[in-house]
């Protein structure tokens, strides 16, 4: 079997603190947006808006001077409590995104893509996915780096903020890497610099140039291997995932808003093979299976259906999503977004006895699902899928 390239993404939403209050409060947007200890305190600067850095001010800068350089700016004391769970919500839909997800801090976090270009798209696709599913669940813009390791997956994102997109194939690490300031490099902080000054050394091609028997001299040789590694693009592509995914889903945006139930269904059988591929990849099954519906202006809707039965089957998440949409509690109005998610874990019924109307019939099932996910594993798509009955709404 052909081994998987690593694929890595970093994802650091923008501005954090200070976007989330200007989301919330329209009047601060396109303002200065100064989070931490207000004017007069001696607290500092626990985050800015892009506006406010225009002036200057950073993180950790004395509030005294941040209010010197900009005294008409906007200054708000942070609100913990309301970031935390707006940094939970956008880490559920990182956990919908990928199989591998490690929350760095309260706003980044790593994420192992790495195969999932067979199956969403290429590495540009994936990191508008990854961007548009953030900024639609929760107003906030991310800026995204994808690459083979963490090291030039965080400096893709740092290199294209604010609300931007780069992506650095292998091939291009080197080139990508050469004009960057030292500084950039991980560990090399002020003490470092100051001991490499007398080197003249400003970028890191020049780094990577320079003798590895100069660089121990100057910096000690466990310093001076780690900064060679990384000026030569070879990092860690370990993503240390604590987090259990709470759920899959899939969803789909129409170009052109959709009446045709039969469309509907379609392409909803088509994410249900999705949903339950990644599922059973991921050896889970779930017993609560979601539906979201969303219509013209962004008015949308969720409705969810509780199993008896933990599953990983598609045919039964389409059976049971389709029954949401027909049951006549939504709307009857044409359709701009819809999508389906599994989740609250539990144990898979092989057998599915209910479907083939005998329980021997159990394995045969499930070699037939494990035919599908082979060849949507070799094809990057679901070629095959498991028959199910078009419903009517």
């Amino acid at each position: 079997m052909t081994k998987l390239e690593p694929l890595i993404a970093h994802i650091d939403l923008d501005a954090f603190f200070a976007s989330v209050e200007q989301r919330d409060n329209p009047e601060y947007r396109d303002k200065p947006v100064i989070v931490g200890a207000l004017p007069g305190g001696r607290g500092v600067v626990a985050a800015c808006s892009y506006e406010a850095r225009e002036f200057g001010i950073h993180s950790a800068m004395p509030i005294s001077e941040a209010h010197r350089r900009c005294p008409d700016g906007v200054y708000v004391r942070p609100d913990i409590g309301k970031y935390l769970e707006e940094s939970r919500r956008i880490m559920d839909v990182l956990d919908d995104l990928a199989p591998a997800v490690e929350k760095a801090s309260i706003d980044e976090a790593y994420l192992d893509i790495s195969g999932l270009e067979k199956i969403i798209g290429s590495p540009e696709h994936i990191g508008t996915n990854i961007r548009e599913r953030i900024y639609a669940n929760t107003g906030l813009t991310a800026s995204v780096g994808i690459g083979p390791n963490r090291l030039i997956a965080k400096l893709g994102s740092e290199a294209c903020k604010p609300d931007g997109l780069k992506v650095v194939p292998t091939a291009a690490v080197l080139d990508f890497l050469a004009p960057m300031p030292i500084s950039n490099l991980r560990g090399m902080g002020k003490q470092s610099l100051k001991k490499v000054s007398g080197l003249k050394i400003s970028t890191v091609a020049e780094l990577r140039n320079t003798p590895l028997a100069t660089l121990k001299k100057y910096l000690g040789a466990s310093a001076a291997e780690s900064f060679r590694r990384q000026a030569n693009g070879i990092a860690s592509h370990h993503i240390a995932t604590e987090r259990q995914r709470k759920s899959i889903s899939k969803e789909t945006t129409f170009s052109a808003d959709v009446t045709d139930t039969n469309r509907l269904h379609d392409v909803l059988r088509n994410l249900a093979a999705q949903v339950a591929h990644t599922t059973r990849r991921e050896k889970l099954a779930g017993r609560v299976i979601m539906l979201k519906i969303r219509y013209q202006g962004f008015e949308t809707y969720t409705r969810q259906s509780s199993l008896d039965q933990a599953t990983s089957d598609e045919r039964i998440m389409l059976d049971t999503a389709w029954s949401l949409f027909s049951k006549g509690d939504l709307p009857v109005k044409p359709v701009r977004l819809i999508g389906i998610g599994i989740s609250s874990w539990g144990e898979d019924d092989q057998n599915q006895a209910d479907l083939f109307g005998a329980a021997a019939q159990g394995a045969t099932n499930q070699k037939i699902l494990e035919t599908i996910d082979k060849l949507t594993d070799k094809y990057g798509k679901p070629l095959l899928q498991v028959g199910a009955n078009r419903q009517k709404s």
